[in-house]
């Protein structure tokens, strides 16, 4: 996606959430954004991009559709701020998003934005479906799964993950932050079938923009935010205690099936707030508390 300025738009940065899950640019209402797809699935099947954030029909699918080997381009006027969810509408369309097929955009208000924050980070949590793997000739089983439909159709995911895949938030990249420091959380829930209950265990959401309405006063101390596949929310904390913070989904046995990451804080501590007669002992073996 390209931001252009045009008479009448604001101009911005373009708009992106890094592989890492940093937000390292915004649009802002008013703004008009040129989405250009190109489809290079071999497989033959078409593709587009439905965003939540474009006004008009299919969100902008229709003008997109691109198939093999085809590039199709859109011009979208940014009408309303927030952050909103974008993935591929092209039949089937629930199994292109099963298959990873979606991502993050946040527009910002025109007049102003949200108070700057020492981190931000972009988390988005989604479930797969698939069949038991096959046994290869060596014994094991094999690394390549096929979907499931029926699976799907029963709403029984095989994998709940943030990221889009296991261990993203935690042995591989664990998100960070300081002593002191305040992190944003923009949060997304692409489905495609199951509700999230966000939660991060240890700490409280000082601020909640509540399916990302960011025009609204914020909820404020608010421990867990149930996120309906397809929305938003936008999450604020003050990180006052070093240690490791649990991103999770509090229908906590997708636990089980990936649906965990962890926030590193560094810093000295704070035995005013949080102090034990005996140092820290984890439970062996737990997925919560590292």
């Amino acid at each position: 996606m390209n931001n252009e300025r045009l008479p009448g738009s604001t101009s911005s940065e373009s708009s992106h959430f890094h592989k890492d899950g940093k937000l390292t640019g915004q649009y802002k209402v008013g703004d008009v954004v040129e989405l250009s797809l190109t489809n290079r699935d071999e497989s033959g099947n078409p593709h587009n991009i439905d965003c939540h954030a474009f006004v008009g029909p299919g969100g902008g699918a229709a003008l997109t559709t691109a198939e093999e080997g085809q590039t199709k381009t859109g011009r979208f006027r940014l009408q309303f701020p927030g952050l909103y969810v974008y993935h591929c509408a092209a039949a089937p369309v629930p199994v292109h998003i099963a298959n990873g097929m979606y991502g993050l955009m946040y527009v910002q208000p025109a007049e102003c934005d949200l108070l700057p924050v020492d981190h931000e980070y972009y988390v988005m949590q989604s479930e797969f479906y698939h069949e038991p793997p096959e046994v290869e000739e060596n014994g094991r089983p094999s690394s390549q799964v096929e979907f499931s439909y029926p699976n799907a159709l029963r709403e029984e995911p095989s994998v709940v993950v943030f990221i889009g895949h296991e261990s993203a938030l935690t042995t591989e990249k664990p998100r960070k932050a300081g002593v002191g420091e305040s992190v944003r959380i923009f949060f997304g829930n692409a489905g495609p079938n199951l509700t999230s209950a966000f939660h991060v265990i240890g700490s409280t959401f000082k601020k909640v923009y509540r399916d990302s309405d960011v025009l609204s006063p914020p909820g404020q101390f608010v421990q867990t935010v149930g996120v309906p596949p397809g929305d938003t929310t936008i999450v604020d904390m003050e990180m006052l205690v070093p240690g490791t913070y649990t991103l999770m989904d509090h229908a906590i046995f997708r636990l089980e099936k990936g649906a965990v990451g962890y926030l590193n804080v560094s810093g000295a501590a704070r035995p005013d707030i949080y102090e034990g007669t005996e140092p820290p002992a984890p439970c062996v073996g737990c997925k919560l508390h590292p």
